[in-house]
């Protein structure tokens, strides 16, 4: 299966797993008036539309480069990945408000049972999915499928919370636990659409990659060993699943055109090899000796 066929596979997968667990959610949440589970249903509501968001990006983001992207559509992946951070934040809000107006009006909450169960069902359901979308999105290093892992990551957590807050209004009849699970669940998406549109927001405004990844650069380039002098002013970037990586090299001005030529292939082939979808621009400069060598 191709890179292209195995992104939209498993979003589309997250998109099939949120729409069934919207529907249960909003069931449960009528049948037992609990404002925590409505809650939850708002935030699979905004999954699902992330969930969409991210299987339209993954496929225009592989996309090869044109004449007027001449360095592919990585980006795309960046915007989804602000856009889902963003209706994160508007789901927060919905389930606050939600939550403040239950404290002044507490309803009880009936078929508990039938809550917990499903709560518990869609957090087992989302950890399977959620493992998929992260592993995929580790693998083709794709910042819209692991924006939508995160989302269903959360998803657990929150889920698994109100099953628990219904279990002890159950226990101990306090109904206003209810809606302050809901503030906490709300609490938790916020801190996650903060992580996510940071991350996004790094991407679309080109900061360098990780000092990790510089260092195994400057290793790669070292181990060419004395056919290169020297590099400096090295530069990087990402672009969706690209690593952009500009360099200047110093070679010894004797050399063959043919022989530089090669050096700078095997660069390129070390840095696809050991750091995976690069794009590597090397500019030559001649080593100058010194009058005193």
């Amino acid at each position: 299966m191709g890179t292209w066929d195995r992104k939209v596979k498993v979003a589309l997968l997250s998109i099939i797993s949120n729409t069934t667990l919207i529907t249960l959610k909003v069931i449960a949440g009528i049948l037992s008036g609990s404002v925590s589970i409505i809650s939850e249903a708002i935030h699979s509501g905004m999954d699902l539309v992330a969930s969409i968001i991210a299987f339209f990006s993954v496929r225009s983001s592989s996309q090869p480069a044109d004449r007027e992207h001449p360095y592919g559509h990585g980006k795309i992946e960046s915007i989804s990945g602000m856009a889902e951070g963003l209706l994160i934040f508007v789901a927060a809000g919905l389930i606050i408000k939600e939550a403040i107006e239950k404290i002044y009006a507490p309803t009880e909450i009936e078929q508990a049972a039938v809550a917990i169960a499903v709560m518990l069902g869609a957090a087992i359901v989302n950890i399977l999915v959620s493992r998929k979308l992260y592993q995929v999105a580790r693998e083709e290093d794709s910042m819209a499928l692991e924006a939508d892992a995160l989302h269903l990551k959360t998803d657990v957590y929150t889920s698994a919370g109100v099953a628990l807050g219904l279990l002890l209004i159950k226990l101990t009849g306090i109904t206003i636990l209810d809606p302050i699970v809901a503030i906490l669940v709300a609490l938790l998406i916020i801190k996650e659409a903060w992580e996510l549109c940071k991350a996004a927001f790094d991407n679309l405004l080109d900061v360098k990659l990780s000092d990790e990844e510089e260092a195994q650069i400057s290793e790669i380039i070292r181990k060419q060993g004395g056919k290169i002098k020297d590099f400096h002013k090295l530069k990087t970037r990402k672009s969706g699943n690209v690593k952009h990586i500009d360099f200047h090299i110093i070679v010894d001005p004797d050399m063959t055109a043919m022989e530089v030529h090669d050096i700078v292939g095997a660069l390129k082939k070390a840095m696809w090899e050991e750091m995976g979808n690069t794009r590597v621009n090397i500019h030559i400069d001649p080593y100058i000796k010194a009058e005193s060598e």
